[in-house]
């Protein structure tokens, strides 16, 4: 198939991207670099350096797509508790652009990357696809918005399309000539920043909180692999059906505490990775957990890098290879 895909500069998008042209379909990659890095484009597929508002310019009733992969968007949620008009501007406006391009142009099937930040604080553990949505920031209340809009665009237009819901996702795609990781900047996540205090660049790292009712009073998180997270955007790609729009969480169905996280940090790279505790942020869960039987049963996809020590020594490769 020819596809598009948006934000393919991206971490995860990036890694889609290859492994789409690796099974043989033509790949249009369309990001403005916002937040994406150039290095991180498929040299194997065509780069339009385009904003989502202005999709149509790419996909054009001519242009012979036939999907779109789409990743563009902002997702710090801390930033879109500050920024709410540009997050609403980017995550829907700018998605609702690019839906409309693709009705205009034919282009019938859709998968997008949504996020477990729908759920908000979840009502129960597994968080199931029929959870209860209550987002409790902008970031979430953003994806919660266009899924709701893909909801009606496959039921008043007959759109295949397949929504993705992340929980964390962690390590690194590392192939030969080819490396792909995170680099956010500034950086949020819990992995990358216990890496960068193993690698002295700072201090010490800042765990918020540790009298939840966890088994180590940490906070605890399902993480899943970027390779296997991939793998599953082709799976929904070919399950895509005419009027449906379905919806998976994609996580390991286990979580890990970030005194877990620290730990195993500490054992990937030899290093010592000093802890400050502070007080809880508010807002933040104890535990968030994916259940992903629906994605396994009907997707017939099974993480193949489950663990947590893949997962931070993937990360930890690229973090010495690449970002130092």
């Amino acid at each position: 198939m020819k596809l598009l895909v948006t934000g393919g500069a991206g971490y995860i998008g990036s890694v889609v991207t290859r492994l789409l042209l690796d099974a043989g379909h033509e790949v249009v990659i369309l990001d403005d670099l916002r937040t994406g890095h150039a290095e991180a484009l498929a040299p194997d597929a065509t780069f339009a350096q385009v904003s989502l508002h202005d999709a149509a310019t790419v996909l054009t009733p001519d242009s012979g797509f036939d999907g779109v992969l789409h990743f563009a968007g902002l997702i710090s949620a801390g930033d879109s508790m500050t920024q709410p008009e540009t997050y609403w501007d980017i995550n829907m406006i700018g998605s609702l652009r690019l839906l409309d391009a693709a009705r205009a142009a034919g282009v019938r099937r859709f998968v997008f990357s949504s996020t477990a930040a729908v759920y908000g604080n979840p009502a129960e553990i597994p968080i199931r696809e029929s959870s209860l949505k209550s987002p409790t920031n902008t970031y979430g209340a953003t994806k919660l918005a266009f899924d709701l809009a893909l909801t009606s665009e496959a039921w008043g237009h007959g759109l295949a399309a397949v929504s993705l819901r992340y929980f964390n996702v962690a390590g690194a795609y590392l192939r030969p000539g080819v490396a792909i990781g995170e680099r956010h900047d500034p950086e949020t996540h819990l992995i990358p920043i216990a890496l960068q205090v193993a690698a002295g660049k700072r201090d010490k790292l800042m765990l918020f909180g540790d009298d939840y009712p966890t088994p180590d009073g940490t906070c605890v998180r399902d993480y899943i692999h970027v390779e296997d997270l991939a793998q599953a955007h082709l799976l929904a790609l070919d399950a895509a059906k005419p009027g449906e729009h379905r919806i998976y969480n994609l996580g390991n169905g286990s979580g890990f505490t970030n005194r877990q996280v620290v730990e195993v940090v500490a054992e990937v790279t030899g290093q010592p990775v000093p802890v400050e505790v502070a007080h809880r942020r508010e807002g933040d869960p104890a535990t968030l957990v994916a259940s992903s039987d629906l994605a396994h049963a009907e997707l017939g996809w099974t993480p193949t890098k489950p663990t947590l020590h893949d997962m931070v020594s993937d990360a930890w490769t690229f973090y010495r290879e690449h970002t130092q």
